[in-house]
């Protein structure tokens, strides 16, 4: 039995237009887009939208999100299907429709979750995706911290985990890259782990040793895995051109949170997807005291806005691009959190609203300048 639904009275959002008219869906797949009214035959059995805007379902790169339902307090530890769940249901009320749930890979001795957690969560989430309890679709992004002494004995934990599709390369220790500037390192993790002055500097002295002895081999050994295994690879907060020249020796495909305009272009220039968080559009700076995302849109370097901490974010963000005096049209800004993902991804059945394509769908209202998420559609069927 075929499953149809049609949406009318629609501003729907395309890749380079937007037009007010309906859409048409069968099994779960776009099956006519138009201009104008409908048909008088089809009037009272299509949904009306009263003028509202239809936008592709949001996909989602890089969000730990999940950790705040989990432990939700120091020392608290909640049921991780329970939290998977409550994470879930805030990541599809935000129009998320395609998330890659970001689990760490690579702990210190400060780190105040395991890897019994990690694999709780990623066992909660394959348990979701079997039993078909989840609204949006959950892939699983492994963040891994290079300069962790147990980062590739981690990152092997996860060996026969088939919803792991993403891996990022990072490394945290103060200097350079996200914490080039010492002073905003303090500030972070001096209010995170409450610290004294003489504590930080002992913090400060681990994590560069623990860098120098083991970022650059343990960042080239999962690259070389994730080229075996056929993973996408990102690599995270790049500061200067050699950083770039390193990601593209090891095929990395994103370029998460790059941290200065140079190393932004120098990856954009390149082909590298160049990813941003939402929050920082949002915010209107980094809270690291980097680059801000609008910088990057100014000079045509942005291409993927992720929610990181917040998934409402990236509603906000689009539309406050496109409201906001920069040279950026709403269809270029829901590409950043639609299609260019998608694409980066290789998941080129969804991102766009197009004939064929995934019924991945968000029915969006203003209010004065505030999107507010009304409905969510997932392959035709509405999971808010």
């Amino acid at each position: 039995m075929k499953r149809e639904l049609i949406l009318k009275n629609a501003v729907i959002v395309k890749q380079d237009e937007v037009l007010h008219g309906h859409i048409h869906i069968r099994d779960g797949l776009i099956a006519d887009i138009a201009e104008g009214e409908l048909p008088d035959a089809l009037e009272s059995v299509a949904y009306d939208l009263e003028g509202d805007f239809l936008l592709p379902g949001f996909v989602e790169l890089h969000t730990d999100h999940v950790e705040g339902h989990y432990a939700p307090r120091p020392k608290v530890r909640w049921h991780p299907m329970a939290a998977v769940l409550a994470h879930d249901a805030q990541i599809a009320s935000s129009g998320i429709t395609t998330v890659f749930d970001a689990l760490r890979v690579g702990l210190d001795s400060d780190a105040d979750l395991t890897y019994t957690d990690m694999k709780a969560l990623a066992d909660a989430f394959h348990r979701g995706v079997d039993e078909e309890t989840l609204r949006a679709e959950h892939f699983i992004h492994l963040r891994c911290e290079v300069s962790a002494d147990d980062c590739i004995s981690a990152f092997h934990e996860f060996d026969n985990y088939p919803l792991v599709k993403l891996i990022s390369v990072m490394d945290h220790a103060p200097g350079q890259r996200q914490f080039a500037d010492i002073n905003q390192y303090a500030v972070y993790y001096k209010g995170k782990l409450k610290m004294t002055d003489t504590e930080f500097d002992e913090f400060c002295e681990r994590r560069m040793e623990a860098s120098s002895r083991n970022s650059d081999r343990h960042r080239k050994m999962i690259a070389d895995l994730c080229k075996q295994r056929g993973l996408i690879l990102a690599s995270h907060d790049d500061a200067t051109i050699e950083h770039v020249e390193e990601a593209i020796s090891q095929d990395i495909h994103v370029a998460e949170f790059p941290t200065t305009m140079a190393a932004a272009k120098a990856s954009h220039n390149a082909g590298l997807s160049v990813l941003m968080g939402a929050p920082n559009v949002v915010r209107g700076g980094s809270h690291s005291g980097n680059i801000a995302a609008g910088d990057l849109v100014d000079e045509g370097v942005l291409d993927i806005l992720s929610s990181d901490y917040i998934p409402m974010s990236l509603v906000q963000a689009a539309f406050s691009l496109a409201d906001s005096d920069r040279d950026i049209t709403l269809p270029q800004a829901v590409c950043m959190i639609s299609d260019n993902p998608a694409r980066a991804t290789g998941l080129d059945d969804r991102g766009s609203i197009e004939i064929g394509k995934r019924a991945d769908l968000v029915h969006v209202r203003k209010s004065r300048s505030t999107p507010i998420i009304r409905q969510v559609w997932r392959q035709g069927n509405r999971i808010v």
